[in-house]
């Protein structure tokens, strides 16, 4: 069960809206989580009971930066599906693609966009570097997302080659972030990104957090993404 009046209440607080079966859908996206998380490591058990805050309010966080809902977005090492099935649900005129590279994460990435009617939602079984070398998906979506998947230097190899030229990627992370965000400034830089902001994210009853916002500002070099592996290895 989700926490309707929490999420509306914060959500209204934030300018967001959600309809009524939009909030079904919601619910009905928790149940799958609760149910595939008992034979796969989706997300912390302990975290389910509180899935209101920790997952559905912590992805449509990102949405308070949008002015709008963006024509295109991917969501980057998406797992349980978070932030994208959430802003699947909030977006529903929105391609997303869901990338994760562990089969079995997919298998119910795929269920849940077929049991919630999903019609926009695609799920692609690979791995960033290789999708973003993909002359289909290269530098074509309007957002890109990704959470606690890696630091963000690597994350800047792994997002920015699928951002289009004026487009934004947005990385969730933890509260004190600045040594991090330092380390990540050149990469961000070389692969054609912008530091905009790093912004305060408050959730209630949920430590603070940040949400780092880059602007894509320039197309990414075709050597980036570098081969499988090298971008956690060796971050620019």
């Amino acid at each position: 069960m989700i926490d309707r009046e929490l999420l509306q209440t914060t959500l209204a607080e934030w300018q967001l809206t959600l309809s009524t079966s939009q909030i079904d859908r919601l619910e009905h996206y928790v149940a799958l989580l609760t149910q595939w998380s008992e034979r796969m490591n989706l997300v912390a058990p302990s975290t389910l009971p509180e899935a209101t805050r920790r997952h559905l309010l912590d992805s449509f966080s990102l949405a308070t930066t949008c002015e709008q809902a963006p024509a295109s977005l991917a969501d980057i090492g998406s797992g349980a599906g978070l932030p994208g099935i959430p802003l699947a649900i909030l977006w529903p005129e929105t391609e997303v693609l869901l990338i994760e590279s562990i089969s079995k994460k997919a298998e119910f990435l795929r269920h849940v966009a077929q049991e919630l009617q999903l019609e926009r939602v695609l799920v692609e079984v690979e791995r960033a570097e290789v999708v973003g070398r993909e002359r289909r998906w290269r530098e074509h979506f309007a957002l890109v997302t990704a959470r606690a998947v890696a630091n963000l230097a690597t994350l800047a190899e792994y997002c920015l080659p699928l951002c289009q030229v004026g487009g934004m990627w947005l990385a969730p992370k933890g509260f004190e972030i600045e040594p991090e965000v330092q380390d990540a400034e050149q990469a961000i830089t070389i692969l054609g990104g912008q530091l905009r902001a790093v912004y305060n994210v408050t959730i209630p009853a949920e430590p603070v957090r940040s949400l780092v916002v880059v602007d894509k500002v320039a197309s990414t070099p075709l050597t980036y993404p570098r081969t499988v592996g090298t971008p956690s290895k060796k971050p620019l």
